[in-house]
């Protein structure tokens, strides 16, 4: 699982993986109730729900973990990730750090992996360079990955996101050490 604050490249960061690894590696599709941004694509960056529909997915335990993030919620299909572990495959949640903790609490052998932005300055300058956002959104961010940034010691790893490959490559070697330590995993 990967977390981080809004801006710190998670998405970049998961992308580069499965590219190194689609067999073994299964992206989470997490379900929101934002609207799409410019070429997201339904089914394959999140899945775009309504509020109604959110919240009876709550109810019926549809959803591993879920967040409210900035003026929206999102969170993970239970059943997605339960298949692909039952077929042997590990599964990347791009999460944000109040998704993480539910994490921890449901599943607590998953392997948490902060992604942590060289700087707020730099975070600030992403989230910018996005386009997306109001300034009163980037303000709320920044606000929230002050917070965010104070809770990355509970992680099990930490990796800073300065270099997209070097950043990517730490990450692949984290979930092969882990691996490598999950006999049941290596099997697959």
């Amino acid at each position: 699982m990967i977390a981080g604050p809004s801006g710190v490249g998670k998405g970049s960061v998961v992308r580069r993986l499965q590219s190194l690894d689609p067999d073994r590696l299964a992206l989470s599709v997490s379900v929101t109730t934002r609207a799409p941004r410019p070429n997201e694509v339904e089914g394959r960056d999140y899945f775009f729900v309504s509020d109604e529909t959110f919240d009876r997915m709550i109810d019926e335990s549809e959803l591993l973990e879920w967040a409210p993030i900035v003026g929206h919620r999102s969170g993970t299909p239970r059943a997605f990730v339960e298949g692909c572990l039952a077929s042997g495959r590990d599964v990347l949640l791009e999460i944000d750090v109040k998704g993480a903790e539910q994490v921890r609490r449901k599943v607590p052998d998953a392997v948490l992996i902060f992604l942590d932005p060289p700087s707020l300055e730099e975070l600030e300058r992403r989230l910018r360079g996005r386009g997306t956002e109001t300034e009163d959104r980037i303000r709320t961010r920044l606000a929230t990955a002050e917070w965010e940034l104070a809770q990355r010691d509970w992680f099990d790893h930490l990796v800073v996101n300065d270099d997209l490959e070097r950043a990517s490559a730490q990450v692949a070697a984290i979930i092969d050490a882990s691996r490598r330590l999950d006999p049941e995993a290596s099997e697959g």
